[in-house]
């Protein structure tokens, strides 16, 4: 592993986070753009934090155009957060498959998300926590978002499995 950047003031290290993972409203607000709309913009999000992880932000659906996205047959499970369904974003002529995920029924632990959606910001134009673009989580597996207040380093990129 590599060494932990210690936090500067106004900055938080994913090396305080916990294990099991921890939930906790953000009044920040949120926006996701994919293909010159704004798919998502909320200030009723709900982020996830696990050690060595950036933050994950959970949108309420009622803060989402839907009707831009479609379930999809992927699915994964969480040890922590339970089985999750997936969605393909599309917007026009373009689309990006899987890019979005949500617990139908989560465990009681994460049940303020339940039917909340989490987007990859890699597979999106561009996605703002308190109007910061952010950067993605090194990686394609984990979906956190990196801004100027999160230090690492952070899991999901080569050589970083073991930890």
């Amino acid at each position: 592993m590599n060494r932990r950047i210690e936090p500067q003031p106004g900055q938080e290290s994913v090396w305080d986070y916990p294990r099991p993972p921890r939930l906790e409203e953000t009044p920040k607000p949120i926006q996701i753009i994919f293909n010159g709309i704004t798919i998502a913009d909320t200030r009723r999000g709900q982020r996830v934090l696990e050690t060595s992880h950036p933050p994950v932000y959970y949108l309420p659906p009622e803060d989402i155009k839907m009707e831009y996205l479609i379930k999809s047959a992927q699915g994964s499970f969480c040890e922590w957060k339970g089985r999750a369904i997936y969605y393909t974003v599309v917007v026009g002529d373009k689309q990006a498959t899987n890019a979005a995920w949500a617990y139908p029924t989560p465990t009681p632990t994460f049940a303020p998300i339940k039917d909340y959606l989490a987007f990859y910001a890699h597979l999106m134009d561009a996605c703002y926590v308190d109007g910061e673009q952010v950067q993605p989580q090194p990686g394609n597996f984990y979906g956190g978002w990196v801004t100027k207040d999160i230090v690492g380093p952070f899991k999901g990129g080569a050589g970083t499995w073991g930890w």
